[in-house]
């Protein structure tokens, strides 16, 4: 509550001085305010020595000047100190002139005069900040639709590789090229919908869970398996650095898809929960759980015909991390890397 009622009163003060394309209303303002000041003045006068002649004209010419600019502020210290002359300086109702009425409108001048100037350097300086802060406002517009446009460029490259290598499969015989091609052909659009989910429209990298949630559910809902439910649990100190992002989310998608297709082979539902947590200072420790059939007797990813899982594997090496499938009731897919 605080900070938005700060940055209104900022806004507020940036629209400052007011009135400037209507000078009429600016000026009956000014003189509206100098007529209270010398109103409030005489009112107070028995209770003011002679002394305090300025006391309320002041505030008048520092409120005109900060609502209406120098200009009027100028206008209105003249005004206030003709009255304070007039009124309060010597003898009453009249231009008293002498030592001592000089040297009180001498002290009037400097006083207003520094009042004025500084407040018209604050507000030259707020209008600085302000055009400022559009011209940043602009960049930064500039500078997201020139992001998005270089998301949707490349995330459209590589589905258009995608696309020509499913292409060529048409004009590939051996069934075995065939299932490599579309391998290759998945992958690839799977690099562009991640590519294009890793940064939000400001360019900032995106939290892993917000990174996470929408690859599951793509691959999901690529296998056509109406009932299969998967979850994401990330911690938010589990963090990675940016260029891991692309070979975890390829790993993650790999554990999916393979507990979809072998786990839950013959079957129309099934759980599967993501997990991605901090392990200890240095590790951080991403697990692809399923509650599908379990792994085979003396399963080794290495010796398996999966190309996925070895794929996986070996994305993990290069990370400097570790992957390994574990059998039990159901199976987990485990994944460590350094934090």
């Amino acid at each position: 509550m605080a900070e938005q009622t700060s940055v209104e009163t900022g806004r507020w003060l940036e629209r400052l001085p007011i009135a400037r394309d209507r000078p009429a209303l600016a000026v009956a303002a000014m003189l509206a305010i100098c007529v209270v000041a010398l109103a409030v003045r005489f009112a107070a006068d028995p209770w003011l020595t002679s002394g305090f002649p300025y006391v309320t004209f002041f505030p008048a010419v520092i409120i005109s000047s900060f609502l209406f600019g120098v200009r009027i502020g100028g206008a209105a210290g003249v005004i206030c100190g003709m009255l304070s002359w007039y009124f309060f300086i010597g003898e009453r109702d009249a231009f008293t002139v002498n030592l001592t009425a000089m040297i009180a409108l001498g002290f009037y001048c400097v006083v207003v005069g520094t009042d004025i100037v500084i407040i018209h350097w604050l507000q030259r300086a707020n209008g600085h900040l302000a055009r400022e802060r559009e011209v940043s406002r602009a960049l930064a517009h500039t500078r997201e639709l020139l992001f998005r446009e270089l998301q949707h460029r490349v995330s459209n490259n590589l589905q258009v590789a995608a696309g020509l290598l499913t292409l060529q499969k048409r004009g590939v015989a051996d069934e075995g090229a065939r299932h490599a091609l579309d391998e290759a052909s998945r992958r690839l659009a799977l690099i562009g919908r991640i590519s294009r989910q890793l940064y939000n429209a400001e360019g900032a990298t995106r939290t892993m869970r917000e990174f996470l949630e929408p690859l599951c559910a793509d691959v999901v809902d690529a296998s056509g398996r109406k009932g299969i439910r998967c979850t994401v649990n990330a911690a938010a100190d589990a963090l990675l650095a940016p260029d891991a992002a692309i070979p975890l989310a390829l790993i993650v998608a790999e554990a999916v898809a393979n507990a979809i297709e072998h786990g839950f082979a013959g079957r129309d539902e099934g759980s599967i929960d993501v997990e991605l947590v901090r392990e200890g200072e240095q590790l951080v420790r991403l697990e692809v759980r399923d509650d599908g059939h379990g792994l085979p007797e003396g399963f080794d990813i290495e010796a398996s015909g999966s190309l996925g899982l070895r794929i996986a594997a070996m994305l993990a090496r290069q990370l400097n991390g570790s992957f390994e499938l574990i059998g039990g009731d159901g199976a987990t897919a485990r994944l460590r890397l350094p934090a």
